[in-house]
């Protein structure tokens, strides 16, 4: 069992992608401890894994709160000792509105949760993670944070916000990598894609997003796996990953088929701005950000 007896952190778990990391966690005999802020479905969440024969801690935690990212965070060191990975999996969503239309107290709110709820449990956990002499932070992003969709909110698309907190996200691994590094603590994005879970069949269907077209839930847990645990994933360290294209590169998942039409654009416009800078430094022209911005003489 790859974690075995390693001591996993998942916050924010719910009926989709976080409850899927603890089973995981939990199968490959890893200490595990669960948090979100409803408590039913955390107490529902530590009996499963419980009856499962694993080794859990269950705390209600509120990531937009400071003191509780705190609270969890001593609670495991005090019962095991040490923090081997911590995977950031909390977020809060927002209504597909049109930006003249939303209150910004509410993105406050999301920004408070989805980008600021990672770093509070990074900067409690690290004491941890260097009492085990190193480990991993696994924050969950999404491509929203650098794809513009397909169209305006209300029609077809997702507004500002939410993507406004992913994007923001995307800067975290490669700077930690640099500031955290030294002892021993690798830190990772992983942008799952488009992955079947109960959340979205339940509250995304009205966007038009279909449940049933999204890679398993097993995909990206795999690569969280193989990102806390395997020597080899050091080469990604600091890196947002894409978590379908390496679970199938890598065989994490043999039965599974790969990324399908789910895997693909559907129509977003990828930002292309730091492979665009990367190529000026190599001395090439720079041509082209979303295919209208020429830099070329």
């Amino acid at each position: 069992m790859m974690l075995k007896d390693k001591v996993i952190i998942v916050s924010g778990i719910g009926a989709g992608l976080g409850i899927e990391l603890a089973r995981l966690a939990a199968r490959e005999g890893a200490k595990v401890a669960i948090s979100c802020r409803t408590v039913s479905f955390l107490r529902e969440s530590e009996e499963e894994l419980k009856a499962a024969g694993a080794d859990v801690l269950a705390q209600r935690c509120d990531i937009s709160q400071e003191a509780d990212c705190v609270a969890l965070a001593k609670a495991v060191t005090d019962r095991w000792g040490r923090i081997d990975g911590l995977v950031n999996n909390g977020t809060r969503t927002l209504p597909f509105e049109l930006f003249e239309n939303v209150d910004l107290a509410e993105w406050e709110v999301c920004h408070s949760i989805t980008l600021f709820g990672a770093l509070r449990m990074a900067h409690a956990c690290v004491p941890g993670l260097k009492a085990a002499g190193g480990g991993a932070i696994v924050n969950i992003t999404s491509s929203l944070g650098y794809a513009d969709p397909p169209s305006a909110a209300g029609e077809g698309g997702w507004g500002l916000g939410y993507g406004m907190s992913k994007a923001a996200m995307h800067r975290v691994a490669g700077i930690l990598k640099l500031e955290l590094g030294q002892h021993g603590i690798r830190t990772f994005n992983v942008q799952p894609g488009f992955i079947a879970t109960e959340r979205i069949a339940q509250d995304m269907a009205k966007f038009g997003f279909d449940a049933s077209k999204g890679a398993p839930c097993d995909v990206p847990a795999r690569v969280v796996r193989f990102l806390v645990t395997d020597p080899a994933a050091e080469k990604y360290n600091g890196r947002n990953i894409e978590a379908q294209q390496l679970c199938h590169e890598l065989g994490l998942m043999p039965e599974w088929p790969g990324p399908g039409s789910a895997g693909k654009s559907g129509g977003l416009t990828y930002d292309m701005s730091a492979y665009n800078m990367f190529k000026v430094a190599q001395g090439e022209k720079f041509t082209d950000v979303y295919g209208t911005l020429a830099w070329a003489d």
